[in-house]
């Protein structure tokens, strides 16, 4: 097994989802969603000429949102290939822009100190010997279905590995995998694929053998390093059998992983500062997604939202970095996230004058709002003190409260951070 030390300590990464349906502009499963065909799809492979690709831009966007990684599709479900595979005519070298996509972009992420991930699509709707199922373009053409019926998934098996080759021995050091995704039993696809389909144990063996620090998510049917929940936040941290497990959430900025361009849906900076920090005090990580337009840029609304968590990570980076959950219950809207002796409080909503943190009375040395290390006073009642006109009444015991400024630092989310001490020296503090 890989280790996953720096993805826990990382925490934020960036997944970049790319290729022709950016040309569409209308959602990354266009050819599913509108059954197209490969001649009407095939539009987009004779116009893709992404003349403003510029993978150093993407790295630089990535690195100053305070992501550490960088996640790119080399294939997905279209089956069309961002790199020069050998076993594919259905590749960017083919189209007007002729060059090769994937080595730029693993250079230009190692330049920016960036880790390197692949994505890469276990479907493929383009492949003769993928067979038909519920998620194909043509799953309602009758007359395709029959001229397919003898489609091989076994020599599509030898294509999909064939690739993993490929992309795993001409890039150098690969960091991250993350395959998209097995469906069997699923009830809204019938035909669904699964590890048999993928010889997912065969297809796991040769990723290690080939790239043995990589990590691989857990899409292929059977266990990976980490799991995947999509398009929603985990409410605790999440567990197998029972057993914690290291997990990430994928999530897009305005619903589709692909160019929408009339997709206005986006989400806040300040939601996504919030899904940042809920998922690492829940032992999670946040790979958050753009996708670039047909000519290759990260789109102007996108760069803007990038920009607005890069300044929150400026200021607050050490509350997510080398964090993970807390020992302690925070407080209604509020998360904790903690690092040894360093206890986070993330302030989802700015509360009236006082804060109150149950079990933390004699348990901080000091404490101070991230943003300007400007100390925030503690307040330690009798817990028998009856509120009277403007005293406050007492909290129950071990509850420490802290005295806040009545106006909310201008920050999407504040952040307190706690200086705690051990148990045995709280007992030496006095109290207020």
């Amino acid at each position: 097994m890989s280790s996953t030390a720096w993805f826990t300590h990382d925490r934020f990464g960036m997944f970049v989802h790319w290729g022709l349906y950016s040309l569409a502009a209308r959602h990354e499963w266009v050819q599913n969603r509108e059954k197209l065909t490969d001649e009407q799809y095939r539009v987009y492979f004779d116009h893709f000429e992404p003349d403003k690709y510029d993978p150093r831009s993407w790295a630089r966007a990535a690195k100053d949102a305070g992501m550490t990684y960088v996640v790119l599709t080399t294939k997905h479900h279209d089956g069309f290939c961002l790199w020069d595979s050998d076993l594919t005519d259905f590749k960017v070298t083919n189209t007007p822009y002729g060059k090769d996509l994937l080595g730029p972009f693993v250079d230009a992420c190692r330049e920016e100190g960036l880790k390197v991930g692949f994505y890469h699509s276990l479907i493929d709707w383009h492949h003769p010997a993928f067979p038909v199922d519920g998620t194909h373009p043509r799953r309602d053409d009758q007359e395709y279905i029959a001229a397919h019926q003898y489609a091989d998934i076994a020599e599509y098996r030898l294509y999909l590995h064939g690739q993993v080759r490929e992309l795993l021995t001409r890039f150098g050091t690969i960091d991250y995998l993350f395959f998209d995704f097995s469906y069997k039993g699923r009830k809204e696809w019938w035909g669904g694929k699964g590890p048999d389909d993928w010889d997912s144990p065969g297809l796991l063996a040769l990723v290690r053998e080939l790239q043995p620090g990589i990590l691989v998510n857990d899409r292929t049917g059977i266990p990976g390093d980490f799991i995947t929940p999509e398009q929603y936040q985990p409410s605790g941290p999440m567990t197998r059998d029972g057993v914690p497990v290291v997990w990430e959430a994928c999530q897009t900025l305005n619903g589709s992983w692909g160019y929408d361009r009339d997709n206005l849906d986006y989400k806040s900076p300040e939601l996504l500062i919030r899904m940042l920090v809920d998922g690492v005090s829940k032992d999670g990580n946040l790979l958050l997604n753009v996708g670039p337009n047909g000519r290759g840029e990260i789109d102007p609304r996108a760069h803007e939202v990038l920009a607005e968590l890069g300044r929150w990570m400026d200021r607050h980076e050490r509350s997510v970095r080398g964090c993970g959950p807390a020992e302690f219950t925070a407080p209604a809207d509020g998360r904790y996230t903690q690092r040894g002796d360093r206890l986070y409080l993330h302030l989802f909503s700015w509360p009236m004058n006082h804060v109150h943190l149950p079990g933390l009375a004699g348990r901080v040395r000091y404490a101070q709002l991230l943003d300007d290390a400007s100390e925030i006073q503690q307040v330690r009642t009798d817990p028998g003190q009856t509120a009277q006109n403007t005293q406050m009444g007492g909290q129950p015991e071990g509850t420490l409260t802290l005295k806040l400024p009545i106006r909310k630092p201008d920050t999407p989310v504040p952040v307190i951070e706690l200086f705690l001490t051990s148990p045995a020296a709280a007992e030496t503090l006095p109290t207020d």
